[in-house]
């Protein structure tokens, strides 16, 4: 198909991407033909499987292909619905950087649109996770197949896999302290309509996951932020918090914090059990980006034995986002509590999404996967930590695993304008402000390293920077000068 030069300097991903390109926009690849497999282009280039990824990555975030599951990559037909977004989406909504606004361009997945402050990974990286034989194989597990029923509280056996697997990290529990949720944010809704009544104060971390802090408005919860540091929460601010609020509930996220990715120390995590326990707040645990971290990290849930910690997870980043599974540990008197309202709003999962998520764990590929994507994870966070350091951002504390990176723009640069352009540019960024429960002004981005170490983003990023840093530096000599 084309040659790749090895004594070049340009990277082999990189080189793989120009060439498809050239051969997409030359015609040579018309619209809707089908691409070698990863495996049969890396084996026809003598490159790894992962190089091919990346290059594959790349020209689907650019919208030249696009990914048909277990079918493979197709060229984007020209003329496609999606593939141009009009400018008025970003300049007359209205709601740009409003975090449900936010979270719709990330799950739309507009073509051309590079997610580069993304909460999700890319579809390549988990289109092999769960076959398409699975759900055959799921199926067949149930006498009564498409008809099958699912118990409230979830399907016995898969809750026990549940069990084992937060039993490996130091929870200690069995499958009836376990409650299956369609994901994280479905847990974090059922924690709400159980445990909180309008008036009452949650603390939540600052910054933190920005779609929390509307959901509790929504329901007139009080909110009180604390700082989050790179060790856990600001002792001080915290017990501040306690003593003049009264807090019913403390949301916190301990492994990899989403937008920071940084971990709690466990004397940090040792203290705020402390004062949970000498104020009676409740702990809401959040641990879906848990599955990232390589290696193992203190968990509020272990140290407390889920004595006034409900812990909370998700299969959907680091496996599947169509089977939209995840769950609950609570003792059982909290989550007696937590099915009824589950009963209440949704009755239950269906049964499928909890037998094909069952197969999936009984046939132990899990690890595998996970490992994989770790791997992944790493060598995507040390491409665009190096791109995006040289293009002009700065990381003063960069966590040590898991998909975002939370950088610091320059001073003076107006990071409102920066994400605006850049989504008219088709590049989604996530303002520093949309993480703080104040919206407080804020110089950080969150980026998503799976699709920040594309070459776009870092030209995009240095282009600006040096405009700007040209501008401030000429009014600078004007002033001087006058």
């Amino acid at each position: 198909m084309f040659a790749i030069d090895r004594s070049s300097p340009i990277p082999l991903s990189t080189q793989i991407e120009a060439a498809l390109r050239q051969l997409v926009e030359g015609r040579t690849l018309p619209g809707g033909a089908r691409l070698p497999s990863i495996r049969q282009l890396a084996t026809q280039l003598a490159v790894s499987t992962n190089t091919v990824v990346v290059a594959y990555d790349r020209l689907v975030a650019s919208g030249v292909i696009e990914a048909h599951g277990t079918a493979g990559f197709y060229v984007r037909a020209a003329g496609e619905a999606g593939t141009e977004i009009p400018d008025e989406v970003a300049l007359e909504a209205g709601e740009e950087q409003e975090p449900v606004w936010l979270v719709q361009q990330a799950n739309d997945q507009r073509a051309g649109v590079l997610q580069a402050s993304s909460g999700a990974l890319p579809p390549t990286w988990l289109q092999d996770a769960v076959p398409a034989s699975v759900v055959q194989k799921a199926l067949s597990r149930s006498a009564a197949g498409m008809a099958s029923r699912c118990p409230p509280q979830g399907l016995p056996a898969l809750r026990e896999h549940i069990a084992l697997m937060l039993r490996g990290i130091g929870v200690a529990c069995d499958a009836g302290h376990i409650l299956t949720t369609f994901g994280g944010t479905h847990a974090i809704d059922l924690i709400c309509r159980s445990f909180l009544q309008p008036g009452d104060t949650v603390l939540v971390e600052d910054p933190g996951y920005f779609l929390m802090f509307g959901r509790l408005r929504q329901d007139g919860i009080r909110l009180v932020p604390v700082t989050r540091r790179a060790d856990g929460l600001d002792l001080d601010e915290l017990e501040a918090a306690c003593r003049d609020y009264r807090p019913r509930l403390l949301f916190m996220q301990t492994a990899l914090h989403n937008p920071t990715g940084w971990s709690s120390s466990a004397a940090n995590l040792h203290k705020v059990l402390i004062l949970a326990q000498q104020h009676g707040f409740l702990i809401a645990e959040d641990d879906v980006h848990g599955h990232f971290q390589q290696g193992h990290s203190t968990r509020l849930a272990s140290l407390a034995g889920l004595d006034g910690v409900i812990y909370y997870s998700s299969f959907c980043k680091a496996l599947s986002p169509a089977l939209r599974m995840g769950y609950l540990a609570a003792a059982p008197a909290l989550l007696k509590v937590l099915m009824r309202t589950k009963i209440h709003s949704i009755m239950t999962l269906p049964a499928l999404n909890e037998y094909v998520l069952l197969e999936v764990l009984r046939a132990g590929n899990l690890r595998k996967h996970l490992e994989r994507l770790q791997r992944k994870i790493i060598a995507a966070r040390n491409a665009s930590m190096r791109q995006l350091t040289a293009a002009g951002v700065r990381f003063e504390q960069p966590g040590d695993a898991g998909i975002f990176l939370w950088g610091t723009m320059p001073e003076g640069l107006d990071v409102d304008l920066l994400v605006q352009d850049a989504y008219r540019n088709k590049i989604l960024l996530m303002r520093g402000a949309a993480f703080s429960a104040n919206d407080t002004p804020d110089q950080h981005i969150r980026f998503n390293v799976a699709f920040s170490q594309h070459p776009r983003l870092s030209a995009y990023l240095q282009e600006r920077l040096q405009a700007m840093a040209g501008a401030r530096c000429y009014f600078s000599a004007r002033m001087q000068k006058n």
